[in-house]
C-alpha cells in the first residue's frame, strides 16, 4: 500500500494467481457452494409473534407472566381469547343482544372452535334475567322472552358492575340503558399438545361476517397472522421494485450486458448464500430481516461497481485483461477487506443487544457481508477475466469500457471542486463541521423513542397504489389495525391504559388489605384519581362490589372492619371463603392467588401521559407498598423494551465506532505507518451519524424496534465510502503526488464509482418506503438518507480532513503550523514520505 508498511505484494500475487489464472476452478467451486446453500433456502421459517420476540427476557414481562400463571386471567397462555366487538346505534337493545348471543351460540355448537366460556354485556344481562342460563342457547332464549322493562332493569342493575361496564363503550348511559359498542371476550381451551388461535379466531370471524349486525373480531392469532402477512406482502411488493431500480442503474453504471449479467449473478449468489445460512441456522425471518437483502445488495453493488470501474481504468492505460484485473484486484483487495471488517463491526455490534431479533439481524447481516466479500472479491474477478478472455477469443465486441468519471465527464469536473474549497481553509472547514455536528448531536438527543405492537402492523388505510396491485402482488386483507384503533377510541379502559401491581403478601394477615388501601391514597400524578384516591380494580373492589349486592356478605365485612372504611382488617380467611363461594368468585380469582399470598391491583392511568412518565412513576410507586410490589402491564413492558432499544442503539453505535477506529488505526499503521489515517477515516461517518440523528428528530421519525439499528448500520455501510477514498488517496500520495493532486485523482476515479454506488444503493433501499408496513418504510428512508449522507461526507468533509492530516504528515506539529503551513521549517518530509504520527 505504501512505503514503510507491510509489503502485501507477495500475498496479493498468490491471491491473484489463484483467482485469475484458474478462473474456471474458482467459478465451479463457488457454484458448488451456492448449490449447497440453496438447500437451506427452503428451510426458512417466519416469526409467529413479532412483538413477543422483542419482549422475551424483559423483567416487567416476567412479572406479567407470573400474574398470568398465578391468577385465573383471560390473558392466560394456557388459553386463547377472542374479542367479539359489537357496534351500532345501540347494542343493548333486545335485537342486538340476540344477534350477539346467536354468534356465541353458533360458536358453542362448533366443537372445532373450542369455546370454553364467554362473558360480556349480552351474557351478563341474560344471566341477570335468568341465573340458570349457563349456555349461549339458553341465554339467547332468556333475552328473547324478556320484556323491554326486564332488559332495561338488568342493564341498570349491572351499571356498577365493573365486569359489565368495562366491556361497554365510553358513551354507556345507565339511565337510558344504551351504548354504541360492546366487547364480548370468548375464551378457548386447547389440549396440552398445542393450540391454533388463528384458526379458531378465523372461525369466529366467519360467524361474525354472516351476522346481520356490525361485528369485528380481534385476537392474538389474527394479529400474528396479519404481522406475518405484512412481512410476506412487503417483500413481494418491494423486492421487484428494488431489483428493477437497481437493474436500471446497473445498466447505466456498467453499460455492458456481460458485465451487467456478471454483477447480477454475483448479487443473486450473495442472497442465496445468506438465505441458505438463515435457513440452516433456524433463525426466523421477521420484518427486521427484510432489510438484510437490501443491505447486501447495497454493499454488493458497491463492490461490483468498484472492481469493474477500476478494471476499466487499467484497460484504458493499455494493459491487457489479465494485467488490468491483476492491478485492479491488487489495489482493491485491501480496500474490500477493510470495508468488510468495518461493515461487520457495524452490523455485528447489534449482537450486544438484549433484544433477540436485533441480535439475529446482526448475525445474519454480518454473515451476509462476509459472503459478499468472498463473492465479489474472488468470484467476480475470476468470472470477469474468464468472460473477457472468451469474448476476445470469439471476437465478441466490447460495449462500455470507460470508467464512470473521466477528466472530461461532468462527474470528473464536478467532484474535485470540493478539493479546491477544502485546500483554501481546511481548518475552518473542519471547525465548522465540528460545530454543526455538535449541534446535530444535541438536537438529535430529543429523537422520539417508542415500542408498540402496532409498529409491526399495516396502517389502517392501505395506500391506493398498493390496494390496486394485480396478482401476485395484491396485498392481503388487513383489519386488525382498524379494529385496534376502534377499541382505543371507543372504550374508556384497556390494557394500554392500565398498570398492574403484582404484590406478594401474605394476604391472610389482618392488616394486609388495609395497607394496600392506604397506599392508594397518594398515587402518582400520572394515575387516574377518584375522590383523592387511585382508581383501581382489585380484590378490595371485588369485596366492595359484592357487599353492595349481598347484604349478608356486607354484614360480614362490616363486622370485620375495625377502621370503618369498608376494607376488612381481620378474619380475612373467612371473607375470602365466602367471596370465592359466591357469584363473585370468578372475578375474585382474577385478583387473588389460590394460596392467598399475592394479589394484583389494576390502576387506571392518564391516557395523555407518556409511557416513560407512567413507567417512572410506577416503579417509584411500587416502593411505597408495604409488601414487595412489581409494576407491570403492557405500558411497563413496552417502555422497558423502548429503553433497551435506545440503550442498544447507543451501545451498538459506540461499539461499532470504537472497533472501526481501532481497526483502521492498526491497519493504516501496519500498511503505511500512518495510524492517524484511521481517525481521519472514521471522522466523516461520525458526522453523517450525527446529522442523521438530527434528521430523524426533524422529520418526526422515531427510534423503534426496526430503526434503532440504523445508527450502527450507518457505520457499517457508510464507512465504505471514506475507506475507498482514503485507500485510493494513499496509493496516489505514496507515488509522489502532493495531497491536492492525489485528492483530485481520487475523486475523479473512485469518486465516480462512489457516486454510482450511492445512487443505486440509496434509491434501491429507499424503495422500502413502498412497503405496506410504515416501520419498514421509515427504515428504508433512513437507510437511503444515511447512504447519501455518508457519500456527501466522504466527498465534502473528508478532503478538508485529509489536507489537515497531510500538513501533520509533512511535519506540522503546532497549531500555527497547521493553520499556516508556510511557517513550517523547510526540513519537513516530502509528500509520500511518512512522518511519525
Amino acid at each position: 500500500m505504501a512505503r514503510g508498511g507491510i509489503d502485501l505484494e507477495p500475498s496479493l500475487d498468490v491471491l491473484n494467481s489463484v483467482i485469475l489464472k484458474r478462473p474456471v476452478a474458482v467459478i465451479l467451486a463457488f457454484l458448488l457452494v451456492t448449490a449447497l446453500f440453496s438447500g437451506g433456502v427452503g428451510m426458512i421459517t417466519g416469526e409467529e409473534d413479532e412483538t413477543e420476540a422483542f419482549t422475551d427476557d424483559i423483567e416487567a414481562l416476567d412479572a406479567f407472566e407470573r400474574i398470568n400463571d398465578e391468577f385465573q386471567s383471560p390473558f392466560s397462555r394456557s388459553t386463547a381469547q377472542t374479542s367479539l366487538i359489537h357496534s351500532g346505534s345501540d347494542v343493548l337493545t333486545r335485537e342486538e343482544l340476540v344477534r350477539n348471543l346467536r354468534i356465541l351460540e353458533q360458536a358453542d355448537e362448533r366443537a372445532e372452535l373450542r369455546v370454553d366460556s364467554a362473558t360480556g354485556p349480552a351474557v351478563i344481562i341474560a344471566q341477570t334475567i335468568d341465573p340458570s342460563a349457563e349456555r349461549p342457547e339458553s341465554q339467547r332464549r332468556a333475552v328473547e322472552r324478556a320484556s323491554d322493562t326486564e332488559i332495561r332493569s338488568a342493564i341498570r342493575e349491572n351499571s356498577d358492575n365493573p365486569a359489565f361496564t368495562q366491556t361497554l363503550s365510553d358513551d354507556f348511559n345507565a339511565e337510558s340503558a344504551s351504548a354504541s359498542a360492546s366487547i364480548t371476550p370468548i375464551t378457548h381451551t386447547f389440549p396440552p399438545e398445542g393450540d391454533d388461535a388463528e384458526e379458531v379466531q378465523q372461525g369466529i370471524q366467519s360467524l361474525a361476517d354472516r351476522s346481520s349486525g356490525e361485528f369485528r373480531v380481534l385476537g392474538e392469532g389474527l394479529t400474528n397472522a396479519e404481522t406475518q402477512n405484512v412481512t410476506g406482502d412487503s417483500l413481494t411488493i418491494v423486492m421487484p421494485v428494488v431489483i428493477g431500480l437497481i437493474l436500471l442503474f446497473l445498466i447505466i453504471a456498467y453499460r455492458d450486458p456481460f458485465d451487467l449479467m456478471l454483477g447480477l449473478i454475483a448479487l443473486l449468489m450473495t442472497l442465496i448464500w445468506t438465505f441458505g445460512f438463515l435457513g440452516y441456522t433456524g433463525i426466523p425471518f421477521d420484518q427486521q430481516m427484510i432489510a438484510v437483502p437490501i443491505l447486501l445488495l447495497a454493499v454488493g453493488i458497491d463492490f461490483g461497481i468498484h472492481i469493474v470501474n477500476r478494471y476499466r481504468e487499467e484497460r484504458a492505460k493499455g494493459y491487457d485483461a489479465l494485467q488490468s484485473m491483476t492491478n485492479a484486484n491488487s489495489q482493491l483487495a485491501v480496500a474490500f477487506a477493510i470495508v468488510t471488517v468495518t461493515t461487520i463491526f457495524g452490523f455485528g455490534a447489534n449482537l450486544t443487544s438484549d433484544l433477540t431479533p436485533t441480535r439475529n439481524f446482526g448475525l445474519v447481516a454480518s454473515a451476509g457481508i462476509f459472503f459478499t466479500f468472498l463473492i465479489f472479491g474472488v468470484f467476480l474477478p475470476a468470472a470477469k477475466i474468464f468472460t473477457d478472455n472468451q469474448r476476445e477469443r470469439f471476437g465478441v465486441r466490447s460495449f462500455g469500457t470507460k470508467p464512470l468519471a473521466t477528466k472530461t465527464s461532468i462527474l470528473g469536473r464536478l467532484l474535485p471542486k470540493s478539493v479546491t474549497i477544502s485546500k483554501r481553509a481546511p481548518v475552518l472547514v473542519v471547525l465548522l463541521i465540528l460545530v454543526v455536528s455538535a449541534g446535530a448531536v444535541g438536537y438529535g438527543q430529543g429523537v422520539d423513542r417508542t415500542f408498540d405492537e402496532q409498529d409491526f402492523l399495516p396502517p389502517e388505510e392501505i395506500p391506493a397504489y398498493i390496494e390496486g396491485l394485480p396478482e401476485p402482488f395484491a396485498p392481503s386483507q388487513y383489519t386488525v389495525t382498524e379494529t385496534l384503533n376502534f377499541v382505543e377510541d371507543t372504550f374508556d379502559a384497556s390494557q394500554d391504559d392500565q398498570v398492574t401491581m403484582y404484590i406478594q403478601g401474605p394476604f391472610e394477615r389482618e392488616d394486609s388489605l388495609e395497607s394496600v388501601h392506604r397506599t392508594t391514597e397518594d398515587p402518582p400524578d400520572t394515575y387516574v384519581q377518584t375522590d383523592g384516591r387511585a382508581s383501581t380494580t382489585s380484590i378490595i373492589t371485588v369485596i366492595d362490589d359484592h357487599a353492595e349486592r349481598d347484604p349478608e356478605f356486607a354484614a360480614l365485612v362490616e363486622r370485620n372492619d375495625r377502621s370503618g372504611n369498608g376494607v376488612p382488617d381481620r378474619n380475612l380467611d373467612r371473607i375470602y371463603d365466602e367471596l370465592l363461594a359466591s357469584a363473585a368468585g370468578p372475578q375474585a380469582e382474577r385478583y387473588l392467588t389460590d394460596d392467598r399470598r399475592a394479589i394484583r391491583v389494576e390502576f387506571d392511568v392518564d391516557a395523555d401521559a407518556t409511557q416513560e412518565e407512567i413507567t417512572a412513576d410506577s416503579r417509584e410507586y411500587a416502593d411505597d407498598f408495604r409488601y414487595a410490589a412489581t409494576a407491570t402491564g403492557f405500558i411497563i413492558v413496552f417502555e422497558s423494551v423502548t429503553e433497551i432499544i435506545f440503550d442498544s442503539a447507543i451501545e451498538s453505535l459506540a461499539l461499532a465506532a470504537v472497533l472501526s477506529a481501532v481497526f483502521l488505526i492498526l491497519v493504516y499503521w501496519m500498511l503505511a505507518r500512518r495510524p492517524l489515517l484511521g481517525l481521519v477515516n472514521v471522522f466523516p461517518i461520525l458526522v453523517a451519524v450525527a446529522i442523521l440523528l438530527a434528521t430523524m428528530r426533524a422529520v418526526g421519525l422515531a427510534l423503534n424496534a426496526i430503526t434503532a439499528t440504523i445508527l450502527s448500520i450507518t457505520i457499517g455501510v457508510g464507512i465504505a465510502y471514506s475507506v475507498h477514498v482514503i485507500h485510493r488517496f494513499i496509493d496516489e500520495y505514496t507515488d509522489g503526488k502532493d495531497a491536492e493532486e492525489s485528492l483530485i485523482v481520487t475523486l475523479r476515479g473512485t469518486g465516480g464509482a462512489l457516486t454510482g454506488s450511492m445512487l443505486t444503493t440509496s434509491i434501491g433501499t429507499g424503495s422500502l418506503v413502498l412497503s405496506i408496513s410504515p416501520i419498514l418504510g421509515d427504515f428504508g428512508l433512513l437507510l437511503a438518507v444515511s447512504v447519501f449522507y455518508s457519500y456527501l461526507t466522504a466527498v465534502l468533509v473528508l478532503p478538508a480532513t485529509i489536507f489537515l492530516w497531510a500538513r501533520w504528515d509533512n511535519g506540522a506539529r503546532t497549531p500555527r503550523a497547521l493553520l499556516w503551513p508556510s511557517s513550517m521549517s523547510s526540513s519537513t518530509p516530502a509528500a509520500g514520505e511518512p512522518a511519525d504520527d
